[in-house]
């Protein structure tokens, strides 16, 4: 599947070598090798998407969508329209609430689409599972992909350990793909300067760099897109590490704090767009009681975060957090988890106050009442 092309700009897209492993693995294999590209679906759903996100200020999650628009749907329906297979198996870390041979079993269907479901349709939901192996789990990637997808994929490295399956492709001479190294990142980006691949596309926004403290201009900056929450901000003339705390599009000011583990860097809640929900729906007890306790993450294999869910009508959720977590980024994805079950996600649109911005708040509330305190006499 090639969903890049790298005459597009100067690139270091590993496309091409990418695809001659995947045939030399075939041959192996003594299996046929098919090529499809989806580069103009990429483009338009997917790259077209990133470049508004971060035009918008907020920080984009390609591989996300990629699997929901371009893996999980284009090439879900090529190979079962033009290949004739009954299922997709991709490497995904991740499991499903079905048997291998139940997904065989299924006739696949193109569903209508429709406005409104049929209330009384009889429905088999397929549940989205974390992989055995935690550390490497891909449900992540995988929490907007549809119910009809989820029903027609198997993940044979669900059950597995990436120590273990290293060893049976060893076992089986693929030396080859076990001296590839991780794919880490956009992989159309590569190995090339962030800043520069995004300057080929986006028209440099200059602006200022501003401490969050005493609102002084810190520096320069090209663009606020070029910048995440939480990510350093290399100040010229500063050893001292200053660290991005949140941004204003409108004055394309950066604003930035003099320490990785500042306040300003933590916050409790945050509002998500429509949720996603895997089983279509939400959970039976978010739609009865309005809240939810459950456990949520935004970035991949950070440690999952226990919060509420609070259900609003046009389907979108406020997510409180027990305690507040670091650099929680407009444009990700907030990926929520019921126990080992991924329930979907929803991208996150808007943010609570930082603990820096509430603690300012509340000096400035206890500032009058000293000022009482010192103005009443005392007692002789």
């Amino acid at each position: 599947m090639k969903n890049w092309d790298p005459l597009d700009e100067q690139g270091a897209c590993s496309v091409d070598r990418d695809c001659e492993d995947a045939y030399r693995v075939c041959q192996k294999l003594d299996i046929p090798f098919h090529q499809v590209s989806y580069v103009k679906e990429y483009w338009n759903e997917v790259f077209s998407d990133l470049l508004k996100e971060y035009e918008l200020g907020r920080t984009p999650n390609p591989d996300i969508l990629c699997n929901k628009h371009i893996k999980f749907n284009y090439f879900l329906h090529y190979a079962m329209d033009n290949l004739g297979a009954d299922a997709i198996a991709t490497g995904h870390y991740a499991r499903t609430s079905l048997e291998d041979e139940e997904v065989f079993q299924q006739k696949h269907t193109k569903r209508p689409q429709k406005l409104f479901r049929n209330r009384f349709e009889v429905r088999n939901t397929v549940k989205l599972l974390q992989g055995a192996d935690l550390f490497k789990d891909q449900t992540f990637f995988l929490s907007q992909i549809s119910q009809d997808a989820l029903k027609k994929t198997i993940f044979p490295l669900g059950d597995l350990t990436k120590t273990f399956v290293k060893k049976i492709a060893a076992e089986h001479d693929l030396h080859h793909v076990l001296k590839k190294k991780e794919s880490m990142g956009v992989c159309f980006i590569g190995e090339r300067n962030f800043e520069n691949f995004l300057l080929e596309y986006l028209e440099p926004q200059p602006g200022n760099f501003v401490s969050i403290e005493d609102k002084k201009v810190m520096g320069r900056h090209k663009g606020w897109f070029l910048f995440t929450i939480g990510q350093r901000a290399r100040l010229a003339g500063l050893k001292d590490a200053w660290f991005v705390v949140d941004k204003d599009v409108s004055t394309g000011d950066i604003f930035v704090a003099p320490s990785r583990d500042h306040p300003a860097l933590y916050r409790d809640l945050l509002r998500t767009n429509r949720v996603h929900w895997i089983a279509e729906e939400p959970p039976a007890e978010l739609v009865r009681e309005k809240m939810m306790e459950c456990h949520f993450r935004f970035r991949h294999q950070m440690a999952l975060v226990p919060c509420v869910l609070t259900l609003n009508q046009d389907g979108s959720v406020w997510v409180t957090l027990v305690k507040p977590a670091r650099a929680i980024t407009p444009g990700q994805f907030a990926v929520f988890y019921k126990g080992d079950e991924c329930l979907g996600s929803g991208k996150i649109l808007r943010m609570g106050p930082s603990v820096y911005t509430l603690q300012q708040g509340k000096n400035r509330e206890e500032s009058p009442k000293k000022e009482e305190i010192d103005k009443i006499e005392p007692a002789t």
